[in-house]
């Protein structure tokens, strides 16, 4: 009699149940496609940065080489722009985030170095092969630092000198940072202008990369969109600058700054002398409106103070910020 019951697989067959079952488990694995993780990078549009770098890998080059006399090229890669966050993935660690600015231009940029690159010039300085030697999980050393240093110092003072022929920048050097995290100039989705480079030292190719938001540039934008070795019109050359010559500005020398008690400041009367504690020799600040801009140093013209300046200084875009809010 119970070979007259059908099994539970047996009815399961009749019902389509099994069937079922597998269609369910099929739909369960397909998900819907998110176009948004496709990366599109362009490269290319960016001819006048293009054409700063080639000028730049000339110079860079011999400066380069005092470094070691066995590097034998460096070169431009590509340029081309794509997220912060995709760029970063691809740096091998240990890796140096050099932060760097361009004043005038707002926001950070970075210089990175590749460990392969430092590690294969420290093998070649000591009389070994043009090959990284293998690290595993540790950080640089005060000499790979040291590297690092020299390295940073002549590619950026070489790149400065570049920018000036073009543009009138102040590079500098801001910090050496060998945690990712701590190398974040712009949120992980925005778009960013990656330069890759690479150098040859004895036949072996290391990368270093240079990056740049792509926001950086908005204010020089024909500089960097266009060809740089176009004319520029004389007439509006000659119009601006006249305009500028009229401008009228109120300058400012902070001598010092001294705390009094209100009680000291009655008791003052006419020929009362303050002593100020300032030298020939300090340096003051100059203010341009209510700006700091110049360090200066007090002199004098026949029978008037003058200032005479020593140096320009370019204020944190944060301090500039908390100023103008507060």
């Amino acid at each position: 009699m119970s070979d007259e019951f059908l099994s539970q697989e047996e009815i399961d067959a009749l019902l389509g149940g099994g069937d079922s079952d597998k269609k369910e488990e099929v739909k369960s694995e397909i998900a819907p496609f998110d176009f948004s993780e496709i990366e599109h990078i362009k490269k290319g549009g960016l001819p006048g940065l293009e054409m700063i770098f080639e000028r730049w890998i000339k110079v860079y080059r011999d400066e380069v080489r005092k470094v070691t006399p066995r590097i034998n090229m460096v070169w431009r890669e590509n340029i081309y722009v794509t997220r912060f966050n995709t760029f970063m993935l691809k740096i091998p660690m240990p890796s140096s985030y050099n932060i760097f600015t361009i004043r005038p231009l707002k926001e950070n940029a970075l210089l990175i170095i590749d460990s392969r690159l430092v590690f294969t010039i420290i093998s070649v300085l000591f009389g070994g092969p043009a090959k990284p030697f293998k690290v595993e999980g540790r950080e640089f050393t005060k000499l790979e630092t040291k590297i690092v240093e020299d390295l940073v110092n002549s590619a950026l003072k070489s790149f400065e000198s570049v920018w000036n022929s073009i543009y009138p920048v102040v590079i500098e050097l801001r910090s050496i940072e060998l945690n990712p995290n701590l190398a974040k100039i712009v949120s992980p989705n925005e778009k960013v202008i990656v330069v890759e480079c690479r150098m040859d030292i004895d036949g072996y190719e290391t990368p270093f990369y240079f990056c740049f938001p792509q926001s950086m540039f908005l204010p020089i934008k024909e500089i960097i969109y266009t060809q740089v070795s176009v004319a520029e019109d004389p007439i509006w050359k000659k119009n601006l600058d006249e305009k500028v010559r009229r401008l009228t500005l109120k300058l400012t020398l902070e001598a010092t700054k001294i705390q009094f008690r209100i009680r000291d400041i009655l008791s003052w009367d006419v020929g009362t002398e303050i002593e100020l504690g300032v030298g020939k020799d300090d340096i003051f600040k100059l203010y341009v409106e209510d700006r700091y801009k110049f360090n200066a140093k007090l002199g004098k013209v026949n029978s008037k103070y003058a200032a005479m300046i020593i140096e320009p200084v370019f204020e944190d875009e944060k301090e500039s910020e908390e100023r103008d809010n507060g």
